[in-house]
């Protein structure tokens, strides 16, 4: 499974006017995301086609104070191999034919985590949440130097977080030369713009950064840290999939999208997954354009296609985590 980005964005001029603009249409914002919630299903064969998309697109995540280089391992091994062989098998997949898009790791995990993933050959990239994650709440210049050693250790992708302060008061020309300073000291790498959209403060605000990040020339907006009291949820993936469209149809950039933050069952992706059909269309529907950032959810999706195969659940300990 190909998991390299697209295409880099590469930004444009800040536009305060177009910044200026945004109008949320809250009453019709929350009837459309109960449409995504309640309305839409897949079902047998499809359902299980969709879930598989879904593994392809997960950033397997470990983001713990106890994290050490065996947890990081049992990650990276199992991103290498996320569902059980016979599983694929009967699905007609071959063996290592399905990855995750990523493993996310803290930068200090980052260069034990490339090391794993060479010996076990896997073409998966490695992405690093920096610039004091989850807080952001350090000196630019640490902030900066954290993404240039987390490159050098050898991610190729860094989650990087926004400053919230700055969002809040309306200090985009701010936010736009942060975001253009933190794009450049990525180098090579993809930059994924986390926006911590529960302390944004509200939706205008949510679509008003999210444009400012990818002018700024984020190749990838996430939703969340997973550290907030609100993370993925799907009237802001609404909010910020619109932003992403509107992007693309005004400056022919195509940006992704990676929810993040409290999904954690099947379920769950699919509804993501039917949000980003419907909202961006086929083109955003793979593991250069949409990821996921979750850890619990690989094993509901794991047991989910285990019963399609074989007509019951398994128990805990036929789904290891590695």
């Amino acid at each position: 499974m190909i998991t390299n980005m697209a295409e880099r964005n590469p930004g444009c001029p800040l536009d305060l006017g177009w910044v200026s603009e945004v109008r949320i249409n809250l009453p019709a914002l929350k009837r459309r995301a109960e449409t995504l919630g309640t309305r839409r299903t897949v079902k047998k064969e499809w359902q299980a086609a969709w879930l598989l998309r879904a593994v392809s697109c997960i950033d397997l995540t470990t983001l713990s104070g106890d994290d050490t280089d065996s947890n990081v391992e049992r990650l990276c091994r199992k991103a290498a191999n996320p569902v059980r062989q016979d599983i694929l098998k009967s699905l007609g997949f071959e063996k290592g034919s399905l990855t995750c898009g990523a493993v996310c790791v803290y930068p200090a995990r980052v260069a034990g985590a490339v090391h794993i993933l060479k010996k076990l050959n896997a073409d998966i990239p490695v992405a690093a949440v920096a610039t004091g994650f989850p807080a952001g709440q350090y000196h630019l210049k640490t902030r900066l130097e954290e993404i240039r050693l987390t490159v050098a250790d050898g991610a190729s992708e860094i989650d990087i977080v926004i400053n919230r302060e700055m969002a809040l008061t309306g200090n985009w020309e701010g936010l736009y030369n942060e975001l253009q300073a933190m794009r450049e000291a990525c180098g090579d790498a993809h930059m994924k713009a986390i926006l911590a959209v529960g302390e944004l403060g509200s939706l205008n605000n949510v679509y008003k950064a999210s444009l400012v990040a990818m002018m700024a020339g984020a190749d990838f907006i996430k939703t969340s840290t997973g550290k907030e009291g609100v993370n993925a949820i799907l009237p802001v993936g609404i909010v910020m999939c619109r932003a992403i469209r509107e992007f693309y149809q005004r400056t022919g950039h195509k940006v992704g999208f990676k929810p993040a933050g409290g999904i954690r069952t099947a379920k769950d992706a699919l509804a993501w997954l039917v949000l980003i059909k419907e909202e961006l269309g086929n083109d955003w529907l793979n593991n250069h354009m949409f990821r996921i950032g979750a850890s619990g959810l690989l094993t509901d999706i794991e047991r989910q296609l285990f019963h399609y195969v074989y007509g019951r659940y398994a128990a805990g300990s036929e789904l290891p985590l590695a």
